[in-house]
């Protein structure tokens, strides 16, 4: 019989360090898939901004634009088609809708001028660590980058997590470089775009 408990005790110690295991497997996954999440939820908000900015902005340019310019766009052909006839009978009316529509556009472009400027005023999380990047001049942790830009900014809540994650997708698109030195990661923002900026200032100068 000790040696049947025997047996059942070493694969109930196996059994419990395997379930163990596989819970902080199962932790560390969490805390990876969620620091993605808020990446791409701080990604996705950053984009719906801009979305409504260019709005904005896209109907304040049509309403600046001539009557001829318009034509591209497919939405004002319905209404075109029934102003058409009443034009040829009575083209008082026409003129006064036509009054009517440019005062309702430069209302608008009021509005989106109002509005671009807000871009300014609240950068993305992209943006704020592509410069961070690039006014530094020795490589910079994801934790060095997170604790400096919530310095910077306290109201922006910055996690770490989403930090790298944002930092990994700067990489990807050539913005940023990654170094590594033993276990830690450092980055910086690539040289490319710095000498391509002098270079026509110089041009002008010698021009």
């Amino acid at each position: 019989m000790s040696e049947i408990q025997a047996h059942t005790t070493g694969l109930t110690s196996q059994y419990i360090a395997q379930v163990t295991g596989d819970l902080e497997r199962n932790v560390k996954e969490q805390k990876r898939i969620g620091g993605e999440i808020d990446a791409l939820q701080e990604q996705l908000g950053a984009l719906q901004h801009d979305h409504s900015v260019l709005v904005s902005m896209q109907e304040a340019l049509g309403g600046a634009s001539p009557t001829g310019e318009a034509d591209t766009t497919a939405a004002p052909a319905v209404p075109r088609q029934a102003t058409a006839e009443p034009q040829q009978s009575k083209p008082k009316k026409a003129s006064a809708t036509s009054a009517k529509a440019t005062a309702s556009k430069k209302s608008a472009a009021k509005a989106a001028s109002a509005k671009a400027p807000k871009t300014d005023t609240k950068p993305t999380l992209v943006n704020l660590i592509r410069g961070h990047l690039e006014q530094q001049r020795e490589p910079r942790s994801a934790t060095e980058i997170s604790a400096a830009l919530t310095k910077a900014h306290p109201d922006r809540g910055v996690k770490t997590t989403v930090v790298r994650t944002t930092l990994e997708g700067l990489v990807a698109k050539s913005q940023a470089q990654r170094t590594k030195q033993g276990s830690s990661v450092f980055y910086t923002a690539t040289a490319a775009s710095k000498p391509t900026a002098a270079e026509p200032q110089q041009e002008a100068v010698a021009g």
